[in-house]
This record gives structure tokens, C-alpha cells and sequence, in this order.
């Protein structure tokens, strides 16, 4: 369960750390998820929500044992959190995301998340053998 939130934790921060650079001055994603759920009318808004209500499901579910439901939330919320940045991806050029401020902390958002959900396999599985 340590690692588990340990790496729960990285990811999130990660998260956070995603920087998206403008035609005039970059910003955090988090401050650009923030400022779309506000911008009424473009399909942005909804991955921005998408993304938040993902962000809310895992501080919810972060200190409760994993049960198949909670499994499933937590797969459910990573395709959340990464569709917005799907979302970034196809709206624009390939090439205005080739910069390490956007690649490094998306890979290690991934990579963490991933790493996560490995964990919370594991605890299932020792939950259910417990049931039994």
C-alpha cells in the first residue's frame, strides 16, 4: 500500500508539472485544465472536466483498500486524467509538444500512474486471498 500511494503521489505530481508552451508565454497544464473548465463552448471543456472529476475520484479513493470497484475507478480515472492531453495532442502539430518540459513529466505521469496500477492489482489480489 506504500508504494501504492508513493507512486500515486509521483504521478499526480507529475501531473502537475506538465508544462505547455503558448505562442507568447507558457503555462502549467493544471492552471490550463483550471481556465478551460471556465471556457464555455469548445470540446476542451469537457476533457478539462473529464480530467478533474479524475483528479477528485483518486483523493477520494485514495486511502480505501482495493476492491474490484476501486480497481476499476483507478483505470477509469488514468484515461480520464489522459484525456485532455489526447485531447492537446490532436488539436495541434506533433511538433509544438517536442520540448522536455512537456515529454518528461508526461512520460513520468504514465509511467508512474502505471507503476500504480500495478500495485493496486497486487493489493486486490492480496484482498481477495484474504477473503477466501
Amino acid at each position: 500500500m506504500k508504494y501504492l500511494k508513493t507512486f500515486q503521489i509521483i504521478a499526480i505530481v507529475a501531473y502537475f508539472s506538465i508544462f505547455l508552451k503558448g505562442l507568447i508565454v507558457g503555462i502549467f497544464f493544471v492552471f490550463w485544465l483550471v481556465g478551460t473548465v471556465f471556457d464555455f463552448g469548445n470540446i476542451d471543456q469537457l476533457f478539462a472536466l473529464l480530467a478533474v472529476s479524475g483528479l477528485v475520484v483518486i483523493f477520494k479513493n485514495r486511502n480505501k483498500s482495493r476492491t474490484l470497484r476501486i480497481l476499476l475507478t483507478d483505470i477509469l480515472c488514468f484515461f480520464l486524467l489522459a484525456a485532455p492531453i489526447i485531447g492537446r495532442l490532436t488539436a495541434v502539430s506533433l511538433d509544438m509538444f517536442n520540448y522536455n518540459e512537456f515529454i518528461i513529466p508526461t512520460g513520468i505521469f504514465v509511467l508512474s500512474y502505471l507503476v500504480s496500477l500495478v500495485f493496486s492489482c497486487q493489493q486486490y489480489l492480496d484482498f481477495k486471498r484474504e477473503e477466501v
